[in-house]
């Protein structure tokens, strides 16, 4: 309790006649949203983003996909690479959390595809994988992610990066962050 600030107490009118536990802790006055840097319960000032989650496991999709969802965001999943290329192309997202590790196309070469069209161009797209040396890194900046995150996922950095990633529709790329 010493940790949070807070105390607690335990009183007794004697054998028989109960007991009361006190329970105190400190309220957070500045609650952050991770996920658009307002207070939370607060309106978002994040802009709402057309996402397309890809990883092979299903429950990671699934659950990423639903935090940002809850974050705004409209999103929609594929579990392997052949259909990331395809949804790419049907969904047009603005920004493509990728893994690397895909049955039937592996992410570098769904980054590869999707950037050869004229609608992928200014896509965002970022791999989250299991991989993190620098050699990893290296092949992702050569397949044209625009970032290299390493899992676990770090929901408040993705956020920073969903912020910063233009509408498909803007032609612009944000800055390359493989830190």
């Amino acid at each position: 309790m010493q940790l949070h600030g807070g105390t607690v107490e335990a009183r007794s009118g004697g054998i028989g006649r109960g007991s009361e536990f006190i329970v105190r802790l400190p309220m957070l006055v500045d609650a952050t949203d991770p996920w658009s840097g307002s207070s939370a319960g607060g309106p978002t000032t994040a802009t709402p983003r057309r996402i397309l989650v890809v990883d092979d496991n299903e429950d990671s999709a699934n659950s990423l996909a639903e935090l940002l969802r809850l974050a705004g965001h409209e999103v929609h999943t594929a579990c392997d690479g052949l259909a990331a290329v395809a949804d790419s192309e049907t969904t047009r997202p603005d920004v493509v959390p990728l893994d690397i590790g895909l049955p039937k196309l592996n992410g570098y070469e769904v980054c590869r595809r999707i950037r050869e069209q004229p609608w992928g161009k200014s896509m965002m797209i970022v791999a989250l994988t299991g991989w993190g040396q620098e050699e990893d890194r290296q092949r992702s900046r050569d397949a044209g992610f625009d970032s290299h995150t390493v899992k676990p996922v770090d929901f408040a950095t993705l956020a920073h990066r969903l912020d910063a990633a233009p509408a498909a529709s803007d032609g612009a790329m944000s800055g390359n962050d493989f830190a």
